[in-house]
């Protein structure tokens, strides 16, 4: 049978309260008023959609032999490469095969069950198997804009095979319109919207049912028969009308993560599937619904193995793993909105040189060193000699990789003087546990939490933003570790 294997969640850790915006762009739009309350998630200054993807995909593949993956679908709107294959630096960053299928999935926020649904089916034809969905999303709402308080930014995934499943892939039913609601052109930064009442009366009231109906009338099942039932909704008055007209439950109505995260556009179909599985019983039907450019409806059974899941942060760690964001112009510099002068360093041309990205393709995007064969030996970055003084073996070495190894802080320091979104960037030499000792950035912390000896992890994020050519480039940050799992 073809379905969900494992998932993983990631939420950004910075969020954002609400009131601080309001408080801050009230006075142009005070209607905004009513979208106020609670928080949204923040990326991070060095964060995309291709960062929190491979942060949930790492907590996808927990447990899971990477070299057995077999496909990488990524589902975005925010893509930061239109010509470039942002599922190819996902799956360099994973440390997987370069001998698997990857592919790109955008257009409309319900792109990642689409992706989901691809991936199923690939997988029943037997062509294909193990293959990881990871979908992420940042999008921008223009200031005092109802998006700018409603959206927010998160990253979810699960890996879609045919061995220890669980959740079982059963059926689904799919809509196409070109109905437009949310949109962007080709140049355009901030999201635009038609009118609230079209979206809730024409989009959500009618699109939706008709899917979800469709599916129920396929599979002759009822609305009751599903323990939970899974969509993306932010305006509460539609969500309770939706309720009523499709018979859910309330125990049965599944939390939108509104006031906790916000609407965070492609991946927010599965980060609420993720809250679902995390407390989900053998037996349980869920159904889940993504909105955008049409529908998707997707039945799911959960089955015993999901007793036999071994433990990722998903989206209750992630909930957990939070702070503050107090300034909300601190928002708007790491979005581009704001121009922040960053020093005279930032003017540095940081020109990207393909050709030598490409030679240290794996040491740089998916932090791959070198292990001596015969003394055990870790380092980082990858050598002929093994460093260890006891052992000194020559051409003895295999590769290793250290993006999912733990290590501890041997040093550190603020640097004010550095160009930095975030001053004081702060660095220093991170031993891993098996050995292995190298500079990292650290990031998702502040100068005063840091101590020797604290442990941390390795998190893929943007190292430098070139504005002139309009290029990302990626390498890995140590974090202080978040809960054990």
């Amino acid at each position: 049978m073809a379905g969900i294997c494992s998932y993983g969640g990631y939420v950004p850790r910075y969020r954002l309260n609400r009131g601080l915006i309001y408080q801050a762009m009230g006075w142009m739009n005070p209607a905004n008023i009513a979208n106020a309350g609670g928080e949204k998630s923040v990326a991070n200054f060095d964060e995309d959609s291709i960062t929190m993807a491979v942060a949930a995909g790492m907590d996808a593949l927990r447990g899971i032999d990477r070299a057995s993956v077999g496909g990488v679908y990524f589902a975005s709107t925010t893509m930061p490469y239109k010509e470039r294959l942002n599922a190819g630096i996902v799956n360099a960053a994973l440390g997987l095969n370069d001998q698997i299928r990857a592919a790109d999935f955008s257009g409309g926020i319900k792109c990642a069950t689409t992706a989901l649904l691809a991936a199923l089916e690939g997988v029943e034809t037997k062509r294909v198997d193990n293959i990881l969905v990871t979908a992420a999303d940042n999008r921008l709402g223009k200031p005092a804009s109802p998006q700018e308080l409603i959206f927010g930014d998160a990253g979810a995934s699960v890996t879609v095979g045919t061995d220890d499943v669980i959740a079982e892939f059963k059926d689904a039913y799919s809509v196409t319109y070109d109905f437009v609601d949310h949109y962007r052109g080709e140049f355009a930064q901030f999201d635009r919207q038609w009118e609230d009442r079209w979206i809730r009366d024409l989009g959500f009231m009618q699109i939706l049912p008709e899917a979800v109906n469709g599916l129920l009338e396929k599979t002759g099942l009822t609305i009751s028969d599903f323990s939970k039932v899974v969509y993306p909704c932010h305006y509460g008055a539609a969500r309770k009308g939706l309720n009523k007209k499709l018979g859910i439950a309330p125990e049965a109505d599944q939390d939108n993560l509104q006031n906790q995260v916000g609407e965070t556009g492609s991946p927010h179909g599965l980060l609420m599937l993720i809250g679902a599985l995390e407390n989900a019983n053998p037996g349980d039907k869920i159904l889940l619904v993504s909105f955008g450019s049409g529908c998707d409806a997707m039945f799911f059974e959960v089955t015993d193995n999901i007793k036999k899941l071994s433990k990722r942060y998903g989206l209750s760690g992630s909930l957990a793993n939070k702070a503050d964001l107090d300034n909300y112009t601190k928002y708007l510099v790491w979005r581009d909105i704001l121009p922040g002068d960053a020093g005279l360093r930032s003017e540095e041309d940081m020109w990207t040189r393909w050709s030598q990205l490409w030679r240290k393709r794996r040491e740089v995007l998916g932090l791959w060193g070198t292990k001596c064969k015969k003394c055990g030996t870790p380092q980082y970055p990858t050598q002929r000699v093994c460093v260890n003084p006891e052992c000194g073996a020559v051409g003895e070495m295999e590769p290793y990789c250290f993006s999912d190894k733990k290590g501890k802080i041997a040093s550190f320091t603020g640097d004010n003087l550095a160009a930095s979104l975030n001053p004081p960037a702060i660095y220093g030499q991170v031993i891993f546990e098996e050995g292995g000792k190298y500079m990292f950035d650290f990031t998702d912390c502040d100068l005063e939490s840091l101590s020797t000896g604290m442990a941390v992890e390795m998190s893929f994020r943007r190292k430098y933003r070139d504005q002139k050519r309009d290029i990302a480039g990626y390498f890995w940050k140590a974090v202080p570790i978040r809960e054990e799992v």
